[in-house]
């Protein structure tokens, strides 16, 4: 029997740990890769404090590294669902079953996809959802990348690395990302701009992406590009389906917490990116974490 088990290691995860096994409590993280989350996929870190720059695996080792000081155990798998058994929860995997008296949910959210021809076909020969990832198989290539927020134009500029062109395809006629971030990509050379407009199809041969048809959203005009590659970053998806029978998700699978991350159902806490909130970066997420790794220790104590 655990005293919590916190499902998902990104830096939501990582701060519970901490702060539940710094309240002497007996505590596992449940992932299946490697700690850190989203972090691992984000190249460099600005807005983090007392580091000016830093590489999220960087930052995602060193959040990592003191949870095993204090005992914390990693565990591994696919999380299928929790079953709610009032003073304590059972927490199941694809193939084990964990006890432990409260559950800290932070799976985080993955990219959505733009569901036009082409997107799945061409996933991973050409189509990605990881510039970090897959930025350098794309060297002296002429690249597209969607969406119009902090994501679109973080990943576009990393991008121009290796790329010969990159080009931003957003259906407005403004970016949404912070100012900082607009106004180095409207400085970079290699950073062009597709205002106004849609992705339709995504095209390509046996081998890879070759072009891109682009509707513009105000005149109905659909026009073919040539590009090597397909970046997408339009928004994010909560990962909570193994929880939706429980009856905490909205309607849209966020999950509705209150200041102290309490869920609906009692013993079990969600932070980080799946929680319904305004603001998910990695500060607010380790705020997250500290509030739940107290509150299960305060849980547990006043349920003795």
């Amino acid at each position: 029997m655990y005293d919590t088990i916190i499902i998902g290691a990104g830096p939501a995860g990582m701060t519970a740990a901490l702060y539940a096994a710094r309240s002497n409590l007996k505590v596992a993280t449940l992932e299946q890769g490697a700690p850190g989350g989203q972090m691992n996929n984000t190249s460099d870190i600005e807005n983090y404090p007392g580091f000016e720059l830093i590489s999220g695996p960087e930052l995602s080792m060193k959040m990592f590294e003191p949870l095993e000081k204090l005992g914390v155990e990693n565990l591994y798998g696919i999380v299928t669902g929790i079953e709610d058994k009032g003073d304590y929860k059972i927490v199941k995997t694809d193939d084990e079953e964990y006890q432990t008296k409260t559950v800290i949910i932070a799976t985080g959210a993955k990219h959505r996809h733009i569901g036009v021809p082409g997107e799945a076909e061409f996933n991973s020969r050409g189509v990605s959802y990881c510039a970090v990832c897959d930025g350098a198989f794309f060297r002296n290539q002429d690249l597209l990348v969607v969406g119009g927020g902090d994501s679109a134009v973080e990943e576009a500029l990393f991008l121009t690395r290796f790329a010969s062109s990159v080009t931003i395809v957003h259906r407005r006629d403004e970016l949404r990302a912070q100012k900082v971030l607009q106004d180095r990509a409207f400085a970079n050379e290699k950073i062009s701009f597709i205002w106004d407009s849609i992705v339709k199809e995504i095209k390509g041969d046996a081998i890879k992406v070759r072009s891109v048809d682009i509707e513009n959203v105000k005149t109905g005009e659909v026009t073919n590009h040539e590009f090597g590659g397909v970046f997408v970053y339009v928004g994010l998806d909560p990962v909570s389906d193994f929880v939706k029978e429980l009856g905490i998700t909205d309607e849209n699978g966020w999950i509705p917490t209150d200041d102290h991350m309490k869920t609906s159902r009692k013993g079990i806490f969600a932070i980080g990116d799946v929680r319904q909130k305004d603001l998910r970066q990695i500060t607010t997420a380790v705020g997250d974490g500290a509030m739940a790794g107290q509150q299960a220790y305060q849980y547990i104590v006043d349920n003795d």
